[in-house]
Formats: structure tokens, C-alpha cells, sequence
């Protein structure tokens, strides 16, 4: 998937073009998957609220049921993960593993990296196309069943993502989400739930392979990473982990050729100053290369979408 590049003419207000071009532009994005905007006048991590607003029209999302250390910038604008500039961050679809996700997504370079640094995309129609159909219908009849591990003093800890340190709020959050919390004896939280893993993109009816079944499965970790937590938990224990729906394993064959057809999939550009990219997140994955330098992305996320 390559974004389709919209070059401005010089002094173009981001939020003026995106209100005035609003309807040719949703077209171009339900078709593409990525509009990538360059040379235009942001105005900052304000504009690139405005340019939520202009684009999407309505307010950016709140972060919810968070899976990755972000920093806020201002309002509902964040940071990209916070993960070590060393570290390859996988391709995924944001928050497929909650009952409702974004279906829009906004980048906005603040700084760019010096090297590398890129935020890759995949298009998930042909991530689908690339899986075997015998896999697909596996995952199709089975689901996949994604097992998270809040452990204190190690990654986010179970407050930060749900928003509350009340175990009673948590319990009816997950209730109406159709996760199964269960409150670990050290205090901490293990969550499991089951979800599709083909959606139908709402605007086409085409199917995509939307899921974070490969994105949190141990294996697709740097070896070394996935070394050290297996020293450290019990495959039960692991911070995540997948499966499919009925808890049965993926085989390793199965997992490495789902990590072939997203890399298979896969396009990269390099980011400029002020480069603002919209994505489908129903049809584009999106990833981070290492880096290195100053690398600042900020998010934004809109549009609650349940498929």
C-alpha cells in the first residue's frame, strides 16, 4: 500500500483544505487506505486537532484499553508508543483487539528521525489475499483469543489502561466489552477475550484481515525480548500472548507465515517536517521502524467504529 501524496501549495491552511475537499478526499481514503499531506500549514499539535475535526467531524478519540506506554501531548492527541528507538514496533490495526476501535487514524511529524524511522503500511486486503486459505478459515472458525497479564511494576499497569484504579468499574467495563477479567493473587489483572479476526470493511463489504492475533502473539517479539520474558513468566503469565478462540495454540508455521504476509504487504516513505498521514485503519496496518535522532509522531484517533 503506497498513501496517495497530496503536495500543497504553499501557506495551505491542513484544516481549510481537508473542510473544503472533505468529500473527494473520504473517497480517495475508502479506496487507498492512506492519504499522506505534504507542505501544508498545520499549526501544531492544535491544527492537527482542528484537522481531526475538519476531516472526521467530530472530536479525537480517548485512548482506551491501552496496550503500549504513550505520553499525551495535549487533549486527545498522544505520542506515538514509547517504545526504544532500537526496536521495531510490528505491523497492526489499532485496537482490533478491543470490541470498538478508531476507524480513523492521524499522524503528524513533529520531528523526523535521522535515520530509518518510518511508519510501514500494509494493506490488509492483500495481508488477506497472501494467507492461505486454509489458515484463514482456521482463524475464521475458531476466532482468536488474545490473553493480556497487568503485572505490578511491570509494562502499563492495569489502572492506566482501563482509566481507574476502582476494581468494580473495571469488572462492568469488561462485562459490557465481552472481555473475562480474573484478579491475579498478586494484584494484579489477567484479561482474556475473544474476537474476530476477518472483519468486512463497512463502506466495501471486502474482507480484511483485522486482528492483533500476530501483532501480540510472544513469538513476533525480537528473540532476545521473547528470551527474557520466558525466563522471567510462565506462558500463562506472559504480559500477552495469543491463541485461537477456543484456546488451542497457533503453530509456529502458522505464525511465521502470517508475519510473511504483512511484511509481503508492506510499503515504507520517509517522513518530512509537518507531514501529516490519515489512515483507513480497516484497511492499512501500520508499524515503526527502529530509528535514529529526535523521531516525534504524534496520534490521533477517531471515529468509534464496531465493524
Amino acid at each position: 500500500m503506497t498513501a496517495t501524496e497530496i503536495i500543497a501549495q504553499p501557506g495551505t491552511p491542513a484544516d481549510t483544505y481537508l473542510t473544503e475537499n472533505r468529500d473527494k478526499l473520504r473517497r480517495v481514503l475508502a479506496e487507498q487506505g492512506a492519504i499522506l499531506l505534504r507542505g501544508f500549514e498545520v499549526g501544531g499539535v492544535d491544527g492537527l486537532d482542528g484537522a481531526v475535526r475538519a476531516f472526521s467531524g467530530s472530536a479525537p478519540l480517548t485512548y482506551a484499553e491501552r496496550s503500549s506506554p504513550r505520553s499525551t501531548i495535549k487533549g486527545q492527541v498522544y505520542t506515538s508508543t514509547d517504545y526504544p528507538p532500537a526496536e521495531e514496533i510490528f505491523l497492526h490495526n489499532e485496537n482490533s483487539y478491543q470490541a470498538v476501535w478508531p476507524h480513523t487514524l492521524y499522524f503528524f511529524c513533529i520531528e523526523p528521525a535521522l535515520t530509518q524511522g518510518a511508519t510501514p503500511l500494509a494493506d490488509i486486503r492483500e495481508v488477506y489475499r497472501r494467507i492461505d486459505p486454509t489458515v484463514r478459515e482456521e482463524f475464521e472458525r475458531r476466532g482468536w483469543r488474545v490473553v493480556r497479564n497487568f503485572h505490578p511494576e511491570f509494562g502499563v499497569p492495569w489502572d492506566q489502561t482501563f482509566g481507574t484504579d476502582d476494581r468494580a468499574a473495571v469488572e462492568r467495563y469488561c462485562r459490557g466489552k465481552g472481555i473475562e477479567p480474573y484478579w491475579r493473587p498478586d494484584g494484579g489483572l489477567r484479561t482474556t477475550a475473544v474476537r474476530k479476526a476477518v472483519h468486512t470493511h463497512p463502506g466495501s463489504g471486502t474482507p480484511v484481515w483485522f486482528n492483533h492475533a500476530t501483532f501480540f502473539h510472544v513469538t513476533t517479539l525480537a528473540p532476545e525480548v521473547q528470551e527474557g520474558l520466558r525466563e522471567i513468566f510462565t506462558e500463562e503469565d506472559l504480559p500477552t500472548n495469543t491463541y485461537y478462540g477456543d484456546g488451542g495454540r497457533i503453530p509456529e508455521e502458522v505464525m511465521d507465515h502470517l508475519r510473511a504476509a504483512y511484511r509481503a504487504s508492506t510499503t515504507r516513505f520517509d517522513w518530512q517536517r509537518d507531514d501529516v498521514l490519515i489512515v483507513d485503519n480497516m484497511l492499512a496496518a501500520h508499524g515503526r521502524e527502529p530509528f535514529t535522532g529526535p523521531r516525534k509522531i504524534a496520534v490521533a484517533m477517531a471515529e468509534a467504529s464496531d465493524g
